[in-house]
């Protein structure tokens, strides 16, 4: 798997070559890196952390996956817990890291991507002192990087603290005082459910629906099992019913897995009207009423942090135009967006299947990319001096 390398005399800029870069080192960038390996496609992944993992160790310090950890496995390996548990952040970090290790997959951390762009012949990529060229670039660098706020989020009084799913740590960072999680999906639920322990709890949004049973119930397995199968095979654009699904999916979260509405009654959350402003200086509901509180959390959704892509690559909602991972300009990829193939493409164990897709497309590329002007892998750009680095 080593890059050809090349060097600006007195530059101080590393300038290597691949046939394929992939940026991002969560699930999605380590399930594209075993595929392209299982097809000895030579590759790097660039992660931004500096462990690989850490992407999950940001996030809510009592979260658990949404699903157990017999679909917590990426490919070629299987989680190292209960097929029945829910593992921690910290359990599916350290999973991640241990299988980078597993199968030897190059992963160079604390490496950010400032900008991809494309010269006609080869991809450029730029991160900090490092430059690197490929004939293909797999973008897995995660589509829930910023979030999703409303504009009257900013007229909210300037007393009331205000978190994301994103920003949101323990109970803590909050205010004494009410707090309204606005956004009913799971982490929104999830969120809700915790803090309804120490303080009044409103949660407002369109309720997703449920599944309707406790999935981690002994009796209740073979309903899971049949569920999470209809994710991946059913729910997909090989489907009619995937392809009529797919539109509201993506307008909406999906439905509850794990926390149900009768252990958010239970606790004590209350269930109101979704949030739609703010008048002087309080959230707004759909029915009228203000509510004072201390602290809104907003579990509203994220959008990819693509900012740094320079392609014509984007559609009108601002995501990349792409079908089953594959955009419109030759040789990019994106990988981990929601319903990609199938609502599965998102969660873990759907990742693997999406990747494997990916891989074979640049594998059967290869002949293409190999006969084209300067994209030769193996040769040194004679601007560059031969150099390792």
């Amino acid at each position: 798997m080593d890059p050809q390398r090349s060097g600006a005399e007195g530059q101080g800029i590393m300038s290597e070559h691949f046939n394929t870069v992939v940026i991002g080192g969560g699930q999605a960038g380590l399930a594209m890196g075993y595929h392209l390996a299982r097809l000895k496609r030579p590759f790097v992944i660039l992660d931004e952390n500096p462990r690989t993992g850490d992407s999950w160790r940001t996030r809510w310090d009592s979260l658990r996956l949404f699903t157990p950890a017999r679909y917590d496995a990426l490919p070629g390996s299987r989680f190292p817990a209960p097929t029945w548990s829910y593992p921690s952040r910290e359990e599916f970090a350290d999973y991640l890291g241990g299988y980078a290790e597993q199968f030897g997959l190059p992963v160079r951390n604390s490496t950010r991507v400032t900008l991809l762009s494309h010269d006609g012949h080869t991809f450029t990529i730029h991160a900090g002192n490092q430059r690197l060229e490929a004939d293909n670039v797999v973008v897995a660098s995660g589509w829930d990087r910023t979030p999703k706020l409303p504009a009257f989020a900013e007229h909210l009084a300037t007393g009331i603290t205000q978190l994301t799913a994103g920003s949101y740590r323990n109970p803590k960072d909050l205010s004494e005082g009410p707090v309204l999680v606005v956004g009913a999906g799971n982490s929104g639920a999830d969120i809700a459910l915790e803090l309804a322990s120490t303080r009044k709890t409103y949660l407002s949004g369109r309720h997703p629906g449920e599944i309707p049973w406790h999935i981690d119930a002994v009796a209740a397995r073979p309903l899971t099992l049949a569920v999470f199968f209809a994710f991946s095979h059913v729910l997909n654009l090989n489907t009619p019913a995937g392809r009529k699904a797919r539109p509201q999916i993506l307008a909406h979260s999906g439905p509850l897995v794990r926390v149900k509405n009768r252990d958010l009654v239970r606790a004590g959350v209350e269930r109101v009207p979704r949030t739609e402003g703010a008048k002087d200086g309080r959230p707004l509901l759909a029915d009228g009423r203000t509510l004072d509180v201390a602290n809104v959390i907003w579990c509203t959704g994220f959008r990819p942090d693509l900012a740094w892509i320079n392609l014509p690559v984007f559609g009108p909602d601002g995501e990349p135009d792409q079908d089953r991972g594959i955009t419109r300009t030759p040789g990019l990829y994106v990988l981990g967006a929601t319903f990609q193939q199938s609502l599965a493409s998102s969660m873990v164990h759907g990742v693997g299947r999406d990747a494997a897709f990916i891989a074979r497309h640049i594998a059967a590329d290869a002949p293409r990319a190999a006969a084209s002007p300067g994209r030769s892998a193996g040769k040194v750009r004679p601007e560059g001096s031969a150099a390792p680095q």
